[in-house]
């Protein structure tokens, strides 16, 4: 059975690519673009379905397209103009994405997350905030919610952070008030301390550029497009009247809707108080990775007139090295990052693919013609809750963003009215916070659900209340204050 499930998942990306080849190109379309799109459309598939790791996906994809490119990647023309050799260029396009700025701060943010995992760091955090807000439960909610952000900026995985990080040491918080799952029990503490977890993930997600891969695969398929760059600190600077409004509002608002029967007690400090204990004092190389750190938010929030902040990564990642917070072979051992990295510059490649043969201008041509009626400001508001929206139908952040954002900048990118940059960001938030919607939205949300603390009535209930809470806040911060700061 397993398979022929496998042997399912494998075919139906190839058979979905050759279907759509199949059709005639749309009118204004040329053949070797529509081709394209039918191999990229393949990959998406491939990368919803999972027949293999996501990298391996993406670099089939783009090995086909490479191979075939003078019949998918050039049109006559071009292959007709004298010295024009595919070949070369061929090459050149399937490495591009390995040059792209995005992909070295990827991998740098994921050294950082190393770093605070080898030190301790990210868990002492989680702990000194449990210990100092847990005496009642909704300033435990807050803990939470600041533990996942200041840990976010340097935690490009969210499913590292929330399920490798942050679960492990709240899951063992419930149990202290006989809060267990699947007993009468579950709402004293643990189902709020859950539903806390998976929402403070979202949260964090669409704060920092650094809290989500998806965000910077959005910033290199948009650098790719439009050459458009967005920076880490135009980022933060733009998120910051959401990110404050949610970091209030979601602790408190899940309090109130969820509530949990214990409303204080001692038991969470004094275990935290022991497992510090047990880590004893910050360690010379916690010290080192905390200055680091700092220095590395520093720069990238006011420094990016002046370094890059891709080079401050690279910087920061020698300087571990070097200081030996972090060893060489915890860098070529770090098979996430590599995954992370491989997969990235495959799919911003692809999408300058995309670009190069035209297709994303003859489909934000066609979106536009059909949106014509409408203002610039409702154009914006649908497409970001159109993308919002299809999340449901998405069980990869990775896929989704993959597969909805190129569309939805193609449509936004020739609508002269529209500012890239304030759709863009709106986008971006959009990826991290729809997250919230259903139990399998992102890596994370698995994990929380698994817990047994969240009945599926539970979560998905509070994940429509939520969602729509985060979007209507979205749309609101993203047309007042965005176009203001950029």
């Amino acid at each position: 059975m397993a398979k022929l499930n496998l042997s399912w998942r494998l075919l139906a990306p190839i058979m979905v690519a050759i279907i759509i080849a199949l059709f005639p190109s749309p009118s204004g379309l040329p053949e070797h673009a529509w081709l394209y799109f039918a191999i990229f459309f393949g990959v998406i598939v491939g990368l919803i379905l999972e027949p293999a790791p996501g990298a391996v996906v993406a670099m089939t994809g783009l090995a086909i397209i490479g191979v075939l490119s003078p019949w998918l990647l050039y049109s006559p023309e071009q292959l007709a103009e004298p010295g024009f050799k595919y070949t070369s260029k061929a090459l050149s396009w399937v490495v591009s994405g390995f040059s792209n700025s995005v992909i070295w701060l990827i991998f740098a943010a994921f050294m950082f997350g190393t770093g605070y995992e080898k030190t301790g760091l990210g868990r002492r955090i989680a702990l000194l905030l449990v210990k100092k807000m847990g005496h009642k439960t909704l300033f435990l909610g807050y803990a939470i919610m600041f533990s996942e952000l200041l840990l976010a900026p340097v935690t490009p995985s969210n499913s590292a952070r929330g399920a490798g990080i942050i679960y492990p040491i709240i899951r063992n918080l419930p149990p202290l008030y006989d809060s267990q799952p699947n007993t009468p029990g579950i709402r004293k503490i643990g189902s709020y301390i859950m539903w806390m977890g998976i929402s403070a993930d979202c949260v964090t997600s669409s704060i920092f550029l650094t809290a989500m891969a998806p965000n910077l695969l959005l910033v290199g398929l948009l650098k790719s497009s439009t050459d458009v760059a967005l920076t880490w600190g135009t980022w933060f600077i733009g998120m910051l009247p959401l990110s404050i409004l949610l970091i209030i509002l979601v602790p408190w608002l899940t309090y109130v809707l969820y509530p949990p029967e214990i409303k204080e007690g001692n038991q969470v400090p004094e275990w935290a108080t022991k497992e510090l204990e047990i880590m004893g004092p910050l360690c010379r190389r916690e010290k080192i990775m905390l200055v680091l750190m700092i220095a590395a938010l520093v720069l990238w929030i006011f420094g990016s007139d002046f370094i890059d902040a891709a080079m401050v990564g690279y910087s920061v990642v020698a300087l571990m090295l070097l200081t030996k917070v972090i060893t060489w072979d915890d860098i070529i051992s770090n098979k996430a990052a590599w995954s992370v990295f491989f997969w990235l510059a495959s799919l911003i490649a692809l999408a300058t693919g995309l670009n190069q043969t035209g297709f994303i201008s003859w489909f934000g041509h066609h979106i536009a013609d059909s949106l014509s009626g409408f203002s610039p400001t409702a154009i914006m508001i649908l497409l970001v809750t159109l993308f919002y929206g299809l999340r449901y139908f998405f069980a990869s952040a990775t896929a989704y963003t993959s597969a909805l954002a190129p569309m939805m900048l193609a449509a936004a990118f020739v609508i002269p009215e529209i500012p890239l940059v304030t759709f863009s960001l709106m986008i971006g938030a959009a990826i991290g916070l729809s997250s919230i919607t259903t139990p399998y939205a992102t890596g994370p949300s698995p994990i929380y659900y698994g817990s047994g603390y969240l009945p599926t009535a539970d979560y998905w209930r509070l994940g429509a209340i939520f969602g729509v809470l985060f979007l209507v806040l979205l749309l609101l911060t993203g047309l007042i204050w965005m176009p203001l700061v950029i």
